[in-house]
């Protein structure tokens, strides 16, 4: 269980989580700044805080020899995962040339995309894996590929064709993980009304790759339909991919890949907690464009700022009740009718 923060200690974390957001106040004493350590690191958010703590100088903290060793450990791992993400990244390109050259077509997903394209410093965005989208046809194509470039299946292959999901651990280090997708909504009870799979981001991109419309939709996907608000690394995903939608015509590209992939629940819903979260009114206007249905209604009740941020709480069962809840409602959603 993580230490307790009060609100003001919420908004505090919330402002060193966000990338773009100015340097936090001085004068925190070394007990609040250790309880913000430990939650930005669960939260997936710690590389931002510890960039935010180095470009203010380590003479403004607090004189703590137990503060300082913690963050000499924490700042060692942190170099630790950017080693480990230039790794997986390199991996990850021998695979996708291994992908052209057996010609299946393939792209790389979510971590290294993110990291490259949705913020200004790309350390502030390690990542744990790769993740690889191809077609479902594709998929046992790109499994022999994956396996000729030294790769092992460490998940059961007759539930990975299921959830359209397969992991691939390395075989000399198997802290390397690379998942192959034949769709990233996994679950199957939910993708008979959602699905974001190879093609609909070539719809969404058109003629570009990797457009800011196809980033902010599958980060709503992976924050929704992958996981269930777990961590505040989803949300900040989401921020920054709001913040690279650059003009009118990119929001309607957006709120039009909604409506073909079936996640105008999951938009409303994402968008609504981190427009509150980070007080990000593009965020919240986004969101305020889908008409608001029952589902909706009910599920904007569930997954609010203290949902996320209680994730891990002395109020986490309430947290993880409301979480399945909203899984719930998206399972039992009807989906809109959507003209092609």
């Amino acid at each position: 269980m993580l230490p307790p923060l009060t609100s003001i200690e919420e908004r505090l974390l919330l402002r060193f989580a966000d990338p773009e957001a100015t340097a936090v106040e001085d004068n925190l004493s070394a007990k609040v700044l250790s309880a913000l350590l430990d939650n930005a690191e669960f939260h997936g958010v710690l590389p931002i805080m510890l960039r935010k703590l180095q470009e203010g100088g380590d003479a403004r903290l607090p004189q703590d020899a137990s503060l300082r060793e913690k963050l000499d450990d924490l700042r060692n791992k942190a170099t630790i995962a950017t080693g480990q993400s230039m790794l997986l990244q390199y991996h990850g390109d021998r695979i996708m040339k291994g992908m052209a050259t057996a010609g299946v077509p393939a792209r790389i997903v979510k971590g290294p995309v993110f990291a490259r394209k949705l913020y200004r410093n790309v350390s502030d965005r390690p990542f744990t894996d790769i993740d690889i989208l191809v077609e479902p046809a594709n998929l046992a194509r790109a499994n022999q590929v994956i396996a000729g470039c030294g790769f092992e299946l460490g998940s059961n292959e007759a539930e990975s064709y299921q959830l359209q999901e397969f992991k691939w651990l390395e075989k000399e280090n198997s802290s390397l993980l690379v998942e192959l997708h034949g769709d990233l909504v996994h679950d199957t009870g939910m993708r008979r009304r959602l699905s974001l799979g190879f093609r609909e981001l070539g719809v969404i991109d058109g003629d570009a790759t990797d457009t800011p419309a196809a980033l902010l939709t599958i980060a709503i996907v992976h924050a929704a339909g992958g996981h269930k608000f777990h961590r505040l690394q989803l949300c900040v995903d989401v921020l920054q991919g709001v913040r690279a939608l650059q003009s009118a015509e990119s929001e309607t590209c957006l709120l039009d890949a909604a409506r073909m992939t079936g996640i105008e629940l999951e938009l409303a819903i994402v968008l609504n907690v981190t427009g509150q979260l980070f007080g990000e009114a593009r965020a919240l206007e986004l969101a305020g464009r889908i008409k608001p249905d029952l589902s909706i209604r009910l599920a904007k009740r569930l997954i609010t700022t203290t949902t996320l941020l209680r994730v891990n709480s002395r109020e986490k069962i309430g947290s993880r009740l409301r979480r399945d809840a909203f899984r719930w409602i998206q399972r039992l959603a009807k989906a809109r009718p959507y003209a092609a």
